[in-house]
């Protein structure tokens, strides 16, 4: 069953970082992102929010160890705690910080609690 949710996660993985990696403009627009004169947070958009998401959810699929799995809940933990600390020092919409946080949170915490 372990095996099965494991799956499941990284392809969820895969799948929220497919907006970042070829949907950078509605990603930005999702996360309150304004462009500016440069289109370097689009690429910024297809580097952290997509393809390293990506590739770290083919990445474990591919080895199928659950060291790899645990790496992707490290991840997600530390997009979470970002998002506490968004909470805590910049104000942004709470709705938006509590879905986005909740998912990592939650994807974190799977990948943490069964694969350690």
């Amino acid at each position: 069953m372990i095996d099965i949710l494991n799956i499941i996660a990284a392809v969820l993985t895969i799948g929220f970082g497919l907006f970042g990696f070829v949907a950078p403009r509605y990603t930005a627009a999702a996360l309150d992102l304004e462009p500016t004169t440069s289109t370097m947070g689009l690429s910024e958009m297809r580097a952290s929010v997509g393809g390293l998401f990506v590739v770290a959810g083919l990445a474990a699929l591919w080895l199928d160890d659950p060291l790899a799995f645990v790496m992707i809940g490290f991840a997600f933990m530390g997009a979470a705690l970002g998002r506490v600390l968004s909470l805590i020092f910049d104000a942004p919409p709470a709705r938006k910080v509590i879905i986005f946080g909740g998912i990592e949170a939650a994807l974190s915490a799977w990948f943490l609690v069964a694969n350690l």
